[in-house]
């Protein structure tokens, strides 16, 4: 029987670090008020809002780097790659492509997926359908986002350009038979498209509009609708509902209880949601991982570096039974308990 083991885990954020104090510098705000309300205490932001460098895909080409060092496999061996963002380099192409060139992989397919929070977790899943179809034998997975150059830093902006951040996380995923290797044990993907303007950015978009209202009809779009809205009560009441109907259904599909659970590493969109999942399920600290306190809301990148830094210091390790789970824009939501 085909199984999809993970074979190497990676990360990358950019170097500069933004405190909640440097942000109190540049809106009404302070560290308690952000604190309170998020957990998030710093996040990283690229030097630059405008950067041909320092780009989306360049932060998951670190990022994968980084994966394929530990995995001891070089970039030749990549059969295929999906990659995960909200924020490309482009309109189009997507950043699959860029990031095979930047990697010097042989001419492989390259797949984006536009799932925000939830990209990563769906992004999995379409790897671990793909190897254990026997299409491709080894998937570079990645999750990489630079919000920091399309936020609005004013008071008007501030709830929520203080949560995110920018980063990047990558998985090599490869098939394996051996009875020892881990797996992905269970999956599980949902949306529900009737709150897709509750967490948005509207433009640019066929429905509202683009260059032909926001360049050339001054005040037909409000300058606020470019940035993301997000209805923070509205998408919190909704995120704890969705969060525990996706975690149980994964641990029953796969016949597994919260007490198998070595380590349940959630979406990083609020340290408040984390808290009230982990006191609804009995949780100890030691089975949940946040880093959102200093990376912010890395969306689709949140997960893949949560999961590398697990790795790094010593908190997954190889027989973990793992839960990944994810609630975003869309809304969509959806979960992956693998054997690590």
């Amino acid at each position: 029987m085909i199984k999809s083991t993970i074979k190497g885990v990676g990360h990358y954020v950019p170097d500069q670090v933004v405190t909640n104090e440097d942000l109190a510098k540049r809106m009404t705000t302070s560290d308690q008020w952000i604190t309170e309300r998020t957990g998030i205490k710093e996040r990283r932001h690229r030097r630059n809002r405008i950067d041909e460098k320092e780009t989306t895909a360049f932060l998951g080409y670190k990022a994968s780097e980084r994966a394929l060092r530990l995995a001891g496999m070089s970039a030749e061996s990549i059969d295929y790659i999906i990659f995960a963002t909200l924020s490309p380099d482009y309109y189009f192409p997507g950043c699959g492509v860029l990031l095979q060139e930047m990697l010097g992989c042989r001419t492989v397919g390259a797949l984006d997926v536009r799932n925000q929070c939830s990209g990563f977790v769906y992004a999995l899943s379409v790897a671990n359908a793909f190897i254990k179809s026997g299409t491709y034998k080894t998937i570079l997975v990645v999750g990489a986002e630079i919000h920091s150059f399309g936020l609005d830093f004013s008071d008007e902006g501030r709830g929520v350009s203080v949560i995110f951040g920018d980063g990047a996380g990558a998985v090599i995923l490869s098939a394996s038979e051996a009875e020892d290797s881990g797996d992905i044990l269970a999956v599980n993907m949902h949306s529900e498209g009737r709150y897709a303007e509750e967490l948005a950015v509207l433009y640019p978009g066929t429905k509202y509009g683009w260059s032909d209202r926001v360049l050339k009809e001054p005040g037909a779009v409000d300058s606020g609708k470019i940035y993301p809205y997000m209805n923070g009560n509205f998408v919190f009441k909704h995120a704890v509902t969705r969060f525990p109907q996706t975690m149980m259904e994964a641990l029953e599909s796969a016949g597994k209880t919260l007490e198998d659970l070595d380590l349940f590493i959630p979406h990083q969109a609020n340290l408040r949601i984390v808290q009230f999942i982990q006191e609804k399920f009995g949780l100890s600290d030691e089975k949940v991982f946040n880093n959102i306190q200093k990376y912010g809301n890395t969306t689709a990148a949140s997960i893949p570096l949560a999961l590398s830094e697990a790795v790094e210091q010593g908190r997954a390790k190889r027989g973990d039974l793992i839960l990944l789970s994810a609630f975003g824009s869309g809304f969509t939501w959806g979960s992956v308990l693998l054997r690590y």
